[in-house]
């Protein structure tokens, strides 16, 4: 076989491995899909709260207990200003007019929304991120890679990175107080508010009892339950009589769950990679094939020429 054949076969590999990698891309398009790229939204019923914001005084309260609940450090005298690795809630306010044009100070709890088809959990590539299927997004330190494509990925801006945890680094957020759930007690903010401004229970209940509230109080409240379709829905809702785009809520938030519109994108990422591979390794055969040698047109000569001594 000479050097011309052997550059004839680099080249036929080179297609076959271009063929085995699209093989291998449409066997993968039959496989099952998966779920784990997306947050399937809870099959069932789940736990939610409501925050009705004409009823918050700004006491802090629930902030408080956050810290207490979850042994939080706290500095007495001082309460959380912001979302922090070791501040899973705080209260902000707001001097903004309301329906009837009165200028009035308006208190916003932040925390979580625990989203029921959470960007968050089909971002995170360990599975650290996890829905309960009960409400609660909860975490599993475990998994963490630290990759913090959960920050990216989440439409509020919740989840914080612990920086001064360089060796095992973890995401912090609200988890619902999913632990005192399953021992069927409140979430800790929800047992310190004083004014009844945070209602625990299920989500479909708590919606009903929003609209309800809204129908019987139409110049009270503004039409609209913030968390009841914004991302395809979260546990968390919110009733106000102010504009929410007035109090810091983000505007035109889409009503499909960024997972959803994301996940077809995710689910043929696995067949691309494989084509890449099968295209790469190709190039790489055809590159490095032996080069033709070409015979010299003397010794073709010396060959063909009859023996002069016969």
């Amino acid at each position: 076989m000479d050097n011309l054949d052997k550059a004839r076969i680099s080249r036929r590999d080179f297609l076959k491995s271009l063929g085995l990698g699209a093989a291998a891309a449409a066997a993968a398009s039959l496989l099952p899909e998966t779920t784990a790229l997306a947050a399937e939204a809870p099959a069932g019923p789940t736990w939610g709260m409501l925050i009705d914001l004409t009823r918050c005084t700004g006491c802090n309260s629930c902030a408080l207990a956050c810290k207490e609940a979850n042994g939080l450090p706290q500095i007495p005298g001082k309460v959380p200003t912001a979302l922090e690795a070791d501040t899973y809630t705080f209260v902000e306010a707001f001097q903004v007019a309301n329906l009837r044009g009165e200028i009035v100070t308006r208190y916003v709890k932040r925390q979580c929304m625990h989203c029921l088809e959470a960007a968050c959990v089909s971002a995170c590539p360990a599975a650290a991120m996890h829905s309960s299927g009960e409400g609660p997004v909860i975490y599993r330190a475990s998994r963490c890679l630290g990759c913090r494509y959960c920050e990216v990925a989440c439409p509020f801006a919740i989840p914080r990175f612990n920086w001064d945890n360089s060796i095992t680094p973890t995401i912090n957020k609200c988890w619902m107080c999913y632990e005192r759930l399953k021992e069927g007690e409140e979430p800790a903010c929800v047992a310190a508010c004083p004014t009844g401004a945070i209602r625990f229970g299920r989500r479909d209940d708590l919606l009903a009892q929003a609209h309800a509230r809204i129908a019987s109080h139409p110049d009270r409240y503004v039409d609209h339950v913030f968390g009841e379709s914004e991302v395809g829905g979260t546990s968390v809702l919110y009733l106000s009589d102010v504009p929410f785009d007035r109090l810091g809520f983000p505007a035109n938030l889409p009503l499909v769950a960024p997972p959803k519109q994301t996940e077809k994108i995710l689910y043929k990422l696995p067949y691309v990679i494989f084509g890449m591979a099968a295209f790469m390794t190709g190039t790489a055969l055809y590159t490095h094939r032996k080069p033709a040698v070409a015979v010299p047109v003397e010794a073709d000569a010396a060959t063909d020429a009859p023996d002069k001594e016969e």
